[in-house]
C-alpha cells in the first residue's frame, strides 16, 4: 500500500492544481498567521493530453501557462483525474487488525486486472460493529510517473497526488454520518459515499456530461438512476444511513445540474446541500468568508494544515543517502556472509549452540502457531472456492478490445455496451464523423445495425462476435 514519507517541514505556500482531462486549474495558496490566502489563480485548456504526450512537451506547456500568470511557486500538489482510478469493493470479515493489510493485498491482487507492481494502490475501510466494507483504489503507476516527469519538466516539485472529490469531502470529517457527495468537473462527474470514517463508494461517471455542438449538459434523470444503482451496491444497514447529499461544481453546467438533481435526491429522503463557498468552520476557519469551493483549494488546505488525505498516490521517494547506504550494505553483506559460513562450519558441532537455537525457535513457533493455523484455513478455503472464479476475465478482454479499437482523439464514444454469452457484443454510441466510425467498425469486423444523424452527432449501433486471441490466455 502507498505510504507517504514525512517531510522535514511543511512549506508555507503551495501551488495547487486540478487536472481534469485537458483542463488545468491552478491556485497558489499561502498559510500565514493561522489563516489561508489565495495569492494567484489561473486556468487553461492544454493542447496536449497528459496520458499520451511526451512528458517534456507536457511540462513545457504547463510551465508556459504558469509563466503567463506570473506563478513562480515550485512546491505543488495535484488533484489527478478520478477517471484514472480503478475501484473495487470487498467485504471485510472479522479478523485481527494486524491481519487486515495482508488480506487487502490479496484482494487487490485478485480483483485488479493488472499486476500489483504496475499500480499505485490505496485503501479505505468503513463500517461499524456490523459488516465492514473496504474500498481499494488503484491508479496505473505509469500514469503517475509520466505526470511526475511532466511536473519536474515544468520546474515543479510534486508533494502530493490525490483526488479532488476526496479533498472536497473528507471521509474523516463525515465520521459520524453517511454522506453522498457529487462533484461536477470539466469532463466527468465524481461520486463518493463516505460512511463511518471511510470511503464506501468512489466512482467517476465519464459519460455523464453530454455534448452537442457548443451545448453541454448533464441528464439529471440518468444521474438519479446512477445514484440508485450505486446505493444498491452497499450493505442494507449502510445504505439506510445515507441521509445527506453534498453537491459541488463550478460553471453553468454544474449550477443547472445541481438545481435539476436536487428534487430527485430529496425524493430519496436525503437532505441536500449545494456547497459553493467554504463554511466558516472549514479547515478551522482559515479560508476567508465567501471563498469559492474548489478541489485544488481543499487539497491545498489539507496539506498546509497537516490533514492527511484518504487516498495518496505520490510515489515514495528514496533519498540519495538511503541509496548510497544500500549499495555499501550490499557489498559488505557478501563479505559478512562468507565469514559467517566459515564460522558456522567451525562451530556447527557445538551442542550447546544448537540447543539454544532449538529452544528459541520453539518459543517463536508457540507464538505463531495459532496464526499459522488460521492462515492455513484461509488458504484451504481459497483452494476450495477457486474453481468458482474464472481468471480469464472474458468481459474485461472484450472491453479492452473494444477500447483499443476506439480512437484516442475522442471522435467516437460508446454509451451502451451489451455482452451476451461472453461473445456477442452490441455497442451503441455517438460519432463526430463517418470516417472515424467506419474505421472502428472495420477494426472490429462488426456489422452495423443502424446509423442515424449527421456530423458531429452520428448515432450508431453495431454488433460483432468476440473471439479470444491465443495470447490473451
Amino acid at each position: 500500500m502507498i505510504k507517504r514519507f514525512p517531510t522535514k517541514r511543511t512549506p508555507s505556500a503551495v501551488l495547487a492544481m486540478t487536472l481534469d482531462g485537458n483542463r488545468l486549474e491552478a491556485s497558489v495558496v499561502r498559510r500565514s498567521n493561522g489563516s489561508l490566502k489565495v495569492m494567484q489563480q489561473t486556468s487553461a485548456t492544454l493542447a496536449l493530453n497528459p496520458l499520451n504526450s511526451d512528458p517534456e512537451l507536457m511540462g513545457r506547456e504547463v510551465r508556459n501557462n504558469l509563466d503567463r500568470a506570473q506563478i513562480k511557486e515550485r512546491n505543488c500538489i495535484v488533484c489527478i483525474p478520478l477517471s484514472w482510478a480503478l475501484v473495487i469493493q470487498v467485504k471485510v470479515p472479522q479478523m485481527p487488525a494486524e491481519d487486515l493489510p495482508s488480506f487487502l493485498e490479496i484482494e487487490a491482487e485478485r480483483g485488479f486486472p493488472y499486476a500489483p507492481e504496475t499500480l499505485m494502490i490505496a485503501t479505505s475501510v468503513c463500517g461499524g460493529e456490523g459488516e465492514r466494507v473496504a474500498t481499494l483504489v488503484a491508479v496505473p503507476r505509469n500514469h503517475v510517473l509520466n505526470l511526475e516527469k511532466a511536473l519536474r519538466a515544468a520546474q515543479l516539485k510534486p508533494l502530493s497526488f490525490t483526488f479532488g472529490i476526496t479533498a472536497l469531502q473528507s471521509a474523516e470529517e463525515q465520521a459520524n454520518r453517511s454522506v453522498l457527495s457529487i462533484d461536477v468537473g470539466e469532463n466527468s462527474v465524481g461520486l463518493q459515499i463516505a460512511s463511518n470514517g471511510g470511503v464506501a463508494i468512489l466512482r467517476s461517471l465519464d459519460s455523464a456530461i453530454e455534448t452537442e455542438g457548443a451545448q453541454r449538459w448533464i441528464d439529471a434523470d440518468a444521474m438519479g438512476r446512477e445514484v440508485r444503482v450505486t446505493l444498491g451496491q452497499l450493505p442494507m444497514e449502510m445504505r439506510g444511513a445515507i441521509t445527506n447529499a453534498l453537491l459541488s461544481g463550478r460553471g453553468d453546467v454544474a449550477a443547472r445540474f445541481i438545481s435539476e438533481i436536487r428534487p430527485k435526491l430529496e425524493a430519496m429522503r436525503m437532505l441536500v446541500d449545494s456547497v459553493t463557498t467554504y463554511p466558516t468552520n472549514a479547515f478551522r476557519g482559515q479560508y476567508p468568508a465567501n471563498t469559492p469551493v474548489a478541489p485544488e483549494l481543499s487539497a491545498a488546505a489539507r496539506f498546509l494544515t497537516g490533514v492527511e488525505t484518504k487516498f495518496e498516490f505520490l510515489p515514495p521517494k528514496i533519498s540519495a543517502w538511503q541509496q548510497l547506504t544500500a549499495r555499501v550494505s550490499s557489498r559488505k553483506l557478501g563479505s559478512v556472509a562468507a565469514a559467517a559460513a566459515v564460522i558456522l562450519l567451525l562451530v556447527g558441532g557445538a551442542i550447546g549452540v544448537q540447543q539454544f537455537k532449538l529452544s528459541r525457535l520453539r518459543s517463536q513457533w508457540a507464538g505463531l502457531e495459532s496464526r499459522v493455523t488460521e492462515l492455513e484455513g484461509i488458504q484451504t478455503n481459497i483452494r476450495k472456492f477457486r474453481p468458482w472464479f474464472d481468471e480469464s476475465l472474458p468481459s474485461l478482454s472484450i472491453l479492452r478490445k473494444l477500447t483499443e479499437a476506439f480512437p484516442a482523439e475522442g471522435t467516437v464514444w460508446a454509451k451502451t455496451i451489451e455482452i451476451r454469452n461472453q461473445a456477442a457484443v452490441t455497442c451503441s454510441g455517438t460519432a463526430r464523423n463517418s470516417p472515424a466510425l467506419t474505421k472502428v467498425v472495420n477494426e472490429l469486423h462488426a456489422s452495423t445495425d443502424s446509423i442515424r444523424g449527421n456530423s458531429p452527432a452520428i448515432q450508431f449501433t453495431f454488433n460483432f462476435n468476440y473471439t479470444p486471441e491465443r495470447n490473451e490466455n
